[in-house]
């Protein structure tokens, strides 16, 4: 071999041993991609308590004005708010031998849509009563089941409330009495005295509420 031609082969592989072709990639580089962290919930993050749902307004029927008249508005028909049994109910006697409901079984019940305020739109407007008075078929009902309750004889005619509608009364179990006995009854005259008055400005009408309520027979 010629001693020149290989010298520069020796050369080449003492500077560049062999360690295979250098290789450049020009494809960028990666990295595995990290996993986010699911947010927690904000009740957990704060330690605050997640709010609740407001429940729903108590129903009117069974709150109590003062004297512990039921308050109820029932337009048209009669609220069974007191839900009570046969023989239940015992009458009263009033001083002068007029019969006189059971307080706890008829209190009363006053209707929320009169008020003192309004009077002169409502019960002391021509009219008032018939648009919130219920049908015969109701009141007719209503009237042989308070007889029932009374232990009465359910042949005796009369009319049947306490408070009337005239004086801001309402359509309710707890306002029927049974006015047993021809129509106009002694109660009919004082109720509709105490309505005059109310109209009038001599007499407020919670006192007529409760007057007629408490003892029709001693009402102012």
């Amino acid at each position: 071999m010629n001693a020149r031609r290989a010298l520069p082969g020796l050369l080449l592989l003492l500077l560049f041993p062999a360690c295979g072709p250098l290789v450049t990639s020009s494809a960028p580089e990666t990295r595995p991609p990290t996993m986010a962290s699911t947010p927690a919930p904000a009740s957990a993050a704060t330690g605050t308590t997640p709010p609740t749902v407001p429940s729903s307004p108590a129903p009117v029927a069974g709150a109590t004005a003062a004297g512990g008249l039921h308050v109820l508005h029932s337009p048209g028909v009669v609220t069974d708010d007191e839900h009570l049994a046969p023989g239940q109910c015992h009458a009263r006697t009033a001083a002068g031998g007029q019969p006189l409901p059971d307080p706890a079984c008829t209190p009363g019940a006053i209707d929320p849509a009169v008020t003192q305020a309004d009077i002169a739109t409502t019960i002391c407007r021509s009219g008032y009563t018939a648009t919130l008075r219920p049908p015969s078929s109701d009141t007719g009902r209503w009237k042989i089941r308070t007889y029932v309750f009374y232990g009465l004889d359910t042949s005796i005619g009369g009319e049947n409330d306490l408070v009337p509608l005239e004086l801001g009364g309402t359509n309710a179990a707890s306002n029927l009495w049974v006015e047993s006995g021809s129509i106009p009854n002694p109660k009919d005259k004082v109720e509709n005295r105490l309505h005059d008055e109310v109209c009038t400005g001599t007499l407020t009408l919670a006192a007529a509420q409760e007057a007629i309520a408490t003892d029709w027979t001693t009402a102012p």
